[in-house]
């Protein structure tokens, strides 16, 4: 397995992390028996980051990974953890709780749930707007000095509270959005977490599915899938955005790999400080993704891949309407 840094401040982790979210929450039903050996797999690879967060199920991912981990030794993998969401029994979205006391409670929450001592990476979900950012790490910061959690991480953020995170704490990572078709961070987050030595843990590199290449117009999804939300999903937008796709498969033939394996690819060419998250809750979408490592693309294949999925051209918000105003990165 590849290794890259998270950070300069950060542990050496995986070149590719395994997002844990779908096997509990956000695109419908999952199968427990086949997420665990999808974890374990990804263990055997030598997947040393894993990803998930409280909000993932309100708590049920965490308990999954415990499941999964239990016979693992703690020095075999890196918990990245993203706390704060609110959530009803229904499982809505009521805000965000970013206040110190609040979260030293979800770290205990979810030290006990995942059954660990210690938390490697610990972030903010989204930025609580009540709270500066900078009594938010200084809080987990406590927590570092304490031994609970290893590394401070951010999620979403814009460059404003990027900074002022920073000069609180050292920071590790930013979490964000980053694929051929979501590339706002190129603009002033990414040359900003360069210039802190910052790294990059690149989720939603497939797009939620959009553009790996296996998702189709009539593709079944059930009523708690957030693709049946996403404006990247509906109507004229899916027509265009498929249509991209479809441009992006006919390169991926050329090279010889499959459509997921050449996005992936080109989120881990943009920098040795990017690490992709892949949210596979099968053993076989793993197989594939980790086939992306050996997919060593040209300035003839980027310029190929530009080409067929321009900067700029997807069409939808990466999110829901109502949840855009959320995402700090976007303000």
């Amino acid at each position: 397995m590849q290794t890259r840094q998270l950070g300069h401040s950060g542990p050496k982790v995986s070149a590719l992390g395994l997002g844990a979210m779908g096997m509990s929450d956000m695109y419908g039903p999952s199968d427990r028996a086949e997420s665990i050996a999808t974890v374990h797999a990804a263990l055997d690879a030598g997947v040393t980051l894993i990803d998930t967060g409280d909000l993932y199920g309100s708590g049920h991912n965490e308990m999954l990974l415990a499941e999964a981990l239990k016979d693992v030794a703690r020095d075999r993998y890196e918990l990245s953890v993203k706390f704060g969401a609110l959530r009803d029994p229904g499982g809505a979205f009521l805000g965000y709780d970013a206040r110190p006391n609040a979260v030293k409670n979800f770290l205990t929450m979810s030290l006990k749930r995942l059954r660990v001592d210690h938390i490697d990476v610990y972030r903010p979900a989204r930025i609580d707007p009540q709270v500066p950012i900078e009594d938010t790490v200084g809080a987990i910061g406590e927590m570092v000095q304490a031994g609970y959690v290893r590394h401070i991480g951010l999620s979403e953020l814009g460059v404003d509270n990027i900074r002022k995170a920073a000069a609180t704490h050292a920071i590790c990572d930013l979490q964000i959005e980053y694929s051929v078709i979501s590339r706002g961070i190129e603009a002033a987050i990414l040359p900003a977490c360069r210039e802190l030595g910052i790294g990059i843990t690149a989720y939603g590199v497939l797009a939620r599915g959009l553009i790996s290449g296996h998702w189709s117009k009539n593709q079944p999804t059930a009523g708690r899938d957030m693709r049946n939300f996403s404006p990247r999903y509906q109507g004229e937008n899916l027509d265009h955005n498929l249509a991209l796709v479809e441009a992006l498969g006919r390169v991926a033939a050329d090279k010889g790999v499959t459509t997921a394996q050449l996005v992936i690819a080109w989120v881990a060419a943009q920098g040795n400080d990017i690490i992709p998250l892949v949210g596979a809750r099968k053993r076989e979408r793993l197989a594939e993704a980790l086939g992306a490592l050996d997919v060593v693309l040209t300035p003839a294949d980027l310029a190929a891949i530009e080409a067929a999925a321009p900067k700029g051209a997807a069409r939808g918000d990466r999110y829901p309407t109502a949840l855009m105003h959320t995402l700090d990165s976007e303000k």
